[in-house]
């Protein structure tokens, strides 16, 4: 007959099982035996996920519409919880600032079940989120039912999965306080988790990459034409919308840098932004024209790229300010057509199929459902796309864990997930 004491857990917000699976392997890392009483959750996506992979006979819906009476009893209230405005955030009265909010039904429910503790999992940005007063309101909201509570902002990137992603944990316990400080680290690099010898991806945008670099030198590179620096690469680089001469992808990348000084924004008398037009005669004013031997004027050369897409002639935007029906007052970016016409970079955010080529070496940036499809990694003699389990596995997902969903579908779900390994050495810490 076993002796081990049996550990009942709620996983609220649950996603895909995420948090589920590093609390119970931290349980039973510990000798206890994990079992989970309830489950709430709402996306059919990541519900289908989630009895795929745990054999609970019933999910629960919405949680707002569920009484906290009607849960069983247990020991540990799990949740990743979105986070919403507070109505009155900052006046820190517990109940009176969270309603309206899906931190109330925590709240709520630690109310009526008095469990000994509980795990909560949110995005870095609630740390400031409006400077600093939601966070007061749900610390002092957890104090005032009764619970020691200690958070900390942690990089999954120390814990064992190379990926960047920075969440806050907010722990808390009756009987004692768990301290977050000294976790158990450890190091990772992208190429631990990486599959071998797979396809590389072909298209016309990669056939353009391989034909201007070589596979070591796009190592590291970010594509995109918002930002300049060593680490990225330009649609004009790659000559992907048409013969540049070097004169030409010189003075865009001028234009790049430029663009984002404050002191045009001063002279045009517009609120700045990241990226304004400029108008020939305040281009002339830092670019040589002797640069290069061309026998184009700097119009010719500007009109020219205009043409073939990498830079557009518009109007600056202006920041103002408009009443709706309700008299709420609402900021918006509008052409100031008063004003000159300028030359500007064509950077969309999401302008092409590669975003970024990740280092094996290295780790990967917080991964986000926009990005992960345009995630490519080095394999053999070309790039590829991540694969599905190569996802999984930078979310600290086990080798037998099952997603049946379309990519898009998949991704989608990964990047509002919890990373395992984190919520293992977390839950370590509250259990003990």
């Amino acid at each position: 007959m076993s002796t081990k004491k049996e550990l009942k857990f709620i996983d609220l917000f649950a996603g895909i099982g995420g948090t589920r699976i590093g609390f119970e392997q931290a349980t039973k890392e510990l000798g206890f035996i994990p079992k989970c009483v309830f489950t709430s959750e709402i996306k059919t996506d990541a519900i289908n996920v989630y009895s795929q992979n745990f054999q609970d006979k019933k999910i629960a819906g919405d949680i707002t519409q569920i009484e906290a009476k009607e849960i069983p009893d247990f020991n540990f209230l799990l949740a990743g919880f979105p986070c919403q405005p507070f109505s009155s955030a900052g006046s820190r009265k517990g109940f009176l600032d969270t309603r309206g909010t899906l931190f109330f039904d925590i709240e709520r429910i630690l109310k009526e079940k008095e469990p000994e503790g509980f795990l909560l999992e949110n995005v870095e940005g609630l740390v400031n989120h409006d400077r600093g007063r939601t966070l007061s309101t749900i610390l002092q909201s957890l104090e005032n039912l009764g619970y020691k509570v200690a958070w900390k902002v942690i990089n999954a990137a120390n814990h064992g999965i190379p990926q960047n992603r920075k969440r806050i944990y907010i722990v808390g316990r009756r009987d004692k306080f768990v301290s977050l400080e000294n976790l158990v680290q450890q190091e990772s690099k992208l190429e631990d988790l990486l599959e071998k010898d797979l396809p590389a991806y072909k298209s016309k945008f990669t056939k353009r990459l391989l034909e201007h670099y070589k596979l070591d030198e796009l190592v590291g590179k970010s594509i995109k034409d918002k930002r300049g620096g060593n680490n990225n690469i330009h649609s004009w680089d790659i000559e992907l919308k048409g013969s540049v001469s070097e004169r030409q992808k010189e003075l865009l990348n001028k234009i790049l840098t430029e663009r984002r000084k404050k002191n045009w924004a001063i002279r045009k008398g517009i609120k700045w932004m990241d990226g304004m037009p400029l108008t020939l005669e305040e281009i002339k004013s830092f670019w040589d024209t002797n640069l290069f031997e061309n026998t184009n004027t700097l119009k010719e050369d500007l009109e020219d790229l205009v043409v073939k897409g990498y830079l557009k002639y518009e109007y600056p935007k202006d920041l103002v300010e408009k009443k709706d029906e309700q008299g709420r007052i609402h900021k918006k970016r509008e052409y100031r057509r008063d004003l000159e016409k300028g030359y500007n970079i064509v950077a969309g955010k999401l302008s092409f199929e590669v975003s970024k080529i990740l280092d094996p070496k290295g780790k990967a940036p917080t991964l986000v459902a926009t990005d992960l499809s345009r995630i490519f990694v080095p394999d053999h003699t070309g790039i590829r796309r991540l694969t599905e389990r190569e996802c999984l596995r930078l979310f600290g997902f086990p080798e037998d864990f099952e997603v049946n969903l379309s990519e898009n579908s998949l991704f989608d779900l990964l990047g509002n997930t919890v990373v395992v390994n984190v919520i293992k050495v977390v839950s370590s810490r509250l259990i003990q």
